[in-house]
C-alpha cells in the first residue's frame, strides 16, 4: 500500500509539473515565437528550475513540438472517431462548436500553431506530410461517403475542413479584431455560443444538410449583434 502511494505521488508530481511547463510555453511561445522564447524565460513562468524543465524536455525544440501535437491531438479529438454511419448534422455540427470551444478556452495554443504555419511550418513539415495528411485524407473519405449516400450537397471535403479550420479559429488567431469590434476585451460565454451557432447554421446550410435542431433562436439577443458604441 505504502509502495502504492508514493508511486501515486510521485506520477501525479510529474504529471503536474509537466502540466505547469507546457503551460508556461504556451505562453512564451504564443508571445516570443520559437525562436524568441528560453527554457530560462519558460522555467521562470512555471515557477520551476531550469533543469527541471530539462527532466521532462529535452530541449526547447521538444518542448515546442509537445506544444504543437497538444494543439492537433486536442483539435482532431472531436472529429477523430466520426465514420460514414454518423449523422452528418451531428457530426459536422458537434465539430464547429467544439472547435469554436477551443478558441475560446486555448487561443494561445492557436495562435502558436497559425504562427508556425505562417513561418513555412518549419517544425512541422514531417507532421503535415505524414500523419496530417492521413488524418485529413481519411476525414474526406467520411464526408464523401455522406455525399454518394445523399445525406449532403456534393461539396468538395477537403474545402469544407478548411472552411471549418478557418471560420472556427478566427476567433482565437484574430481575437484583437473581434474585441475591438465588439468593444470588449473578449467575447462572453453565450457569445462563443452564438458564433458556435451561427457557424452550423451557415456551413450545414450551405452543405445542404438539413436538421431537426434549430440551432439559432431568434428570440435570443447578444452583444454581437449589438457591438459597444
Amino acid at each position: 500500500m505504502a509502495k502504492t502511494t508514493k508511486n501515486y505521488k510521485a506520477g501525479k508530481i510529474r504529471s503536474d509539473n509537466q502540466a505547469k511547463i507546457l503551460r508556461a510555453a504556451e505562453i512564451e511561445f504564443a508571445q516570443s515565437g520559437f525562436k524568441g522564447a528560453s527554457i530560462m524565460s519558460i522555467a521562470k513562468r512555471a515557477n520551476l528550475p531550469r533543469p527541471n524543465i530539462h527532466y521532462y524536455f529535452a530541449n526547447k525544440l521538444d518542448l515546442y513540438s509537445c506544444v504543437l501535437m497538444d494543439v492537433l491531438a486536442l483539435w482532431n479529438e472531436a472529429f477523430d472517431l466520426v465514420t460514414a454511419e454518423d449523422d452528418p448534422a451531428e457530426a459536422i455540427g458537434n465539430y464547429i462548436h467544439a472547435k469554436v470551444m477551443y478558441s475560446k478556452t486555448n487561443p494561445l495554443a492557436s495562435k502558436i500553431f497559425a504562427n508556425e504555419l505562417i513561418h513555412g511550418a518549419p517544425h512541422l513539415s514531417e507532421y503535415l506530410n505524414t500523419d496530417y495528411r492521413k488524418w485529413l485524407l481519411d476525414k474526406s473519405q467520411v464526408i464523401q461517403e455522406w455525399v454518394t449516400q445523399g445525406k449532403m450537397d456534393p461539396v468538395d471535403p477537403l474545402y469544407l475542413i478548411w472552411l471549418i479550420w478557418a471560420s472556427t479559429q478566427h476567433y482565437a488567431d484574430f481575437s484583437v479584431q473581434v474585441s475591438t469590434v465588439i468593444g470588449k476585451p473578449r467575447l462572453s460565454d453565450e457569445e462563443f455560443e452564438a458564433v458556435a451557432d451561427n457557424l452550423r447554421h451557415i456551413i450545414l446550410k450551405g452543405c445542404g444538410i438539413e436538421t431537426q435542431t434549430q440551432y439559432l433562436d431568434q428570440n435570443k439577443s447578444n452583444d454581437l449583434n449589438h457591438p459597444a458604441e
